[in-house]
């Protein structure tokens, strides 16, 4: 009787400990997306610098997530609910070990960007910035608590996101031929808007695996099906 007691304490404290790692590179990636935007808006090449090094940490955590997912595979081999929470966890470090990535690729935008005049076109990328962090913060929410509605109604927000950024795009390229003397830093901003439309595509990965640990329900690609 103790030792199957035994054996389920040490489990659920080897998941618990995973994912308090995954919710502790949540927060990091959050953070390193804040600094990237703040190092844009604010034109700050040292708030760059620094979203540029949290990838390092957020690299490492990735691995230890992953190592960790794995040990409790082979030590517990957990079925139904526990599997999916284990699973769901290593596959929402990749994708913000992703989101971390998109991070470094706007703050090395925006150091480029401060090497030459202000662009008033960068007041197109910040309602980007807030649907998309808005969806991150609402997808880790659920995961982190089980909640299937939230994490169902985060999905459907993606496509408003795809809108803000092909209408910034096409302002952007609009703005190129009126004056091409600046289309270097058009070109970063659109790059900017790209990278910000993948993490929203990563947040609804996110939601997406917290309804199938929470509900065992695959909800991915159901668009075209619910439209027809």
């Amino acid at each position: 009787m103790v030792t199957p007691k035994h054996i389920l304490g040490t489990f659920d404290e080897a998941l618990a400990a995973l994912r308090n790692n995954v919710l502790m590179m949540a927060g990091l990636t959050e953070r390193s997306l804040e600094r990237a935007m703040k190092g844009l808006v604010n034109r700050d090449d040292n708030i760059c610098a620094t979203a540029i090094a949290d990838d390092e940490e957020i690299d490492q955590l990735e691995k230890q997530i992953d190592k960790d997912g794995v040990d409790i595979l082979l030590r517990f081999q957990p079925v139904a609910s526990d599997l999916r929470r284990v699973v769901a966890a290593m596959k929402l470090s990749s994708n913000l070990e992703r989101m971390a990535d998109m991070a470094t690729t706007i703050a090395r935008r925006a150091r480029k960007l401060n090497r030459h005049p202000s662009l008033a076109e960068v007041d197109l990328i910040r309602p980007m910035y807030d649907h998309a962090m808005s969806m991150f913060k609402d997808s880790v929410d659920a995961f982190a608590r089980e909640d299937v509605d939230l994490a169902r109604a985060v999905v459907p927000r993606d496509q408003k996101l795809d809108d803000l950024n092909r209408m910034a795009g096409h302002k952007l390229v609009d703005r190129m031929a009126q004056d091409p003397h600046q289309l270097r830093g058009y070109l970063n901003l659109i790059f900017v808007g790209r990278c910000l439309e993948r993490v929203g595509d990563h947040a609804t990965n996110i939601a997406e695996d917290a309804v199938y640990a929470a509900a065992a329900e695959d909800i991915r690609h159901q668009t075209a099906a619910v439209s027809v």
